[in-house]
């Protein structure tokens, strides 16, 4: 059994409770499983800071690409026509779909250590009317990049559009008002903030664009309709669902809410984060963004020299008791280090100690 802590945006370090969860087989017909799927959907509009007379939340097997993927096929018909803003291999991603499902797009692409502008969200809408959605990343994870999610939602709402939010690596770390931002669907999935592990994602959707959808999307297994349909009635998933793991999700909620909510545990990750930016700074790691831009999920570094070897250090790393990401850039050689997941600050320290010691002896 491993005794290293996953730093990284998911798959991540999970508490015993959620580990112990799953040690118990359950049936996917049984009243008191659909319950757990029930009080899961109803927990998550609460996060959310919605009400259940306008929105609601659907849950999808597979990973959170899956869960993208079924909003897009669902909520985007035949005439209609996406805005894909991108700054990085998410946004990327999303726009590769839209091709594969043949949907009308136009893709709005910023370099990855910049937002995408409102001003220029504007124009796109402005010039063109045919755009009936607006698709965003909010935590691009290819870097870290907080996007600016509240200032597109004016522009996009000024011109009555549909929008959609990627905020797989955000929902339930980041405090979002979603009525407030003028969210149709925002996307998440359980093993990012809430801390549960892999195997579903989420969509909190509006009621009114998603009673729209019916009988639009291109796939069966991905129509976030006929999902939602099903499991409105008494909590019952189409196809058989991953009972383990939303077992170990309904105990993830219970420990998000123990922890004192969203406000304390996006504090935990912020905390997290300040810790291992200024102390690596110290030893020659650049982070790839700047601090302004920079959200609590997880930051992106540089390499601090010509002949650094990644592998060498992550080894070190993982022998140290910690597992590190490798970078996705590909102008720049970057790894990447997590803040999220059941890790603290005593954590992060430690993994520091073990850099700066590993940074005296390797750059002499």
């Amino acid at each position: 059994m491993n005794t290293y802590k996953l730093l990284t945006p998911g798959p991540l370090t999970t508490t015993a409770a959620v580990k112990k969860e799953m040690l118990e087989d359950r049936c996917t017909w049984d009243d008191d499983y659909k319950n757990v799927t029930q009080t899961i959907r109803k927990q998550l509009v609460y996060l959310a800071q919605a009400d259940e007379s306008d929105y609601t939340a659907v849950l999808m097997q597979g990973s959170g690409s899956f869960v993208v993927e079924a909003v897009l096929t669902t909520a985007i018909a035949e005439n209609d026509k996406v805005l894909i803003l991108t700054n990085g291999a998410y946004g990327e991603r999303i726009a590769e779909m839209a091709q594969t499902l043949q949907l009308q797009h136009v893709v709005y692409s910023v370099p990855y250590n910049e937002q995408p502008s409102h001003v220029e969200v504007r124009a796109l809408l402005q010039n063109d009317s045919a755009i009936t959605h607006v698709a965003i990343v909010h935590c691009e994870t290819t870097t870290g990049m907080l996007n600016p999610i509240a200032e597109i939602a004016k522009v996009v709402k000024e011109f009555d559009k549909t929008y959609i939010v990627d905020a797989m690596s955000s929902f339930g770390g980041v405090p979002m008002d979603v009525p407030n931002l003028q969210i149709d669907y925002l996307i998440s999935s359980a093993n990012k903030c809430i801390q549960g592990v892999p195997g579903f994602g989420f969509v909190i959707a509006k009621i009114g664009a998603l009673e729209k959808c019916k009988g639009q999307a291109k796939s069966v297994a991905l129509d976030l309709h006929s999902q939602w349909e099903v499991m409105k009635v008494d909590g019952k998933w189409r196809f058989t669902s991953p009972t383990h793991v939303v077992a170990a999700f309904a105990k993830a909620l219970e420990g998000l809410i123990e922890e004192g909510g969203i406000r304390t545990r996006y504090s935990r990750y912020a905390k997290n984060n300040a810790i291992v930016r200024s102390r690596l700074a110290a030893v020659g790691f650049d982070a790839y963004i700047s601090e302004a831009q920079q959200s609590p999920i997880i930051t992106t570094f540089l390499f601090p020299h010509d002949g650094f070897s990644f592998e060498h250090f992550y080894n070190e790393m993982k022998n140290g008791g910690f597992v590190i990401y490798p970078g996705k850039l590909t102008d720049f050689d970057t790894f990447r280090i997590g803040n999220i997941g059941d890790v603290y600050e005593e954590d992060m320290n430690s993994l520091c100690e073990i850099i700066e010691n590993y940074m005296a002896v390797n750059t002499k």
